[in-house]
């Protein structure tokens, strides 16, 4: 019986070994580049990796506030990368239906358009055909998307993890897409 006991133990410490070995790295939160402010910065756990990007509260304070807001709360947490078209954007953050069609429980936001281009990780405000429509939805442009200025709310700007954002699954619905594991305030993160 002591033999049995201690063969269970051995058994036990290596596959507490074994599950820490295969933990995967994203599963750490990842470190904020320097002079980042964690108040401003959200750090989202993608089913590619983790994304970290800087909210332009100086341009956008309601939309900035809004998607901190929606994040404390879990609503991002889980909902699809719905829209992806190769070379333009990925969208996601309907949190309500996962399928482009839905919102939060918050009134649509006023447009605050500003002279900051798209370009390569700018994450823009989604909206319907009214500039005030804005609500939880946003994207992440691949590359130049300048057709987009003065014409969507600039939220943010990738500063880490662009490369995982590169590997989201392309579709227009996604079929079995890519998801938001977690999306955190990186003030909030411990």
């Amino acid at each position: 019986m002591p033999m049995i006991r201690r063969l269970l133990a051995a058994f036990s410490v290596a596959c507490a070994l074994a599950v820490v070995a295969v933990a995967p790295a994203s599963a750490q939160a990842p470190k904020l580049p320097p002079n980042v402010d964690p108040q401003n910065a959200i750090i989202m756990q993608t089913t590619k990796g983790p994304v970290i990007f800087v909210l332009r509260s100086d341009i956008a304070p309601q939309h900035a506030e809004r998607i901190k807001t929606l994040a404390r709360e879990g609503y991002y947490d889980n909902v699809p990368f719905h829209r992806v078209i190769e070379g333009f954007m990925a969208q996601t953050g309907d949190g309500q239906y996962g399928n482009g069609t839905g919102g939060s429980r918050y009134p649509n936001l006023p447009a605050e358009f500003s002279n900051v281009p798209f370009k390569r990780g700018t994450v823009g405000m989604a909206r319907a055909s009214s500039p005030n429509s804005a609500n939880s939805q946003f994207f992440i442009t691949f590359g130049d998307a300048s057709f987009l200025n003065g014409q969507y709310t600039v939220i943010g700007q990738v500063v880490s993890g662009m490369e995982n954002v590169d590997k989201i699954k392309r579709g227009e619905p996604v079929q079995n897409p890519d998801k938001i594991i977690s999306m955190k305030v990186a003030a909030d993160v411990k």
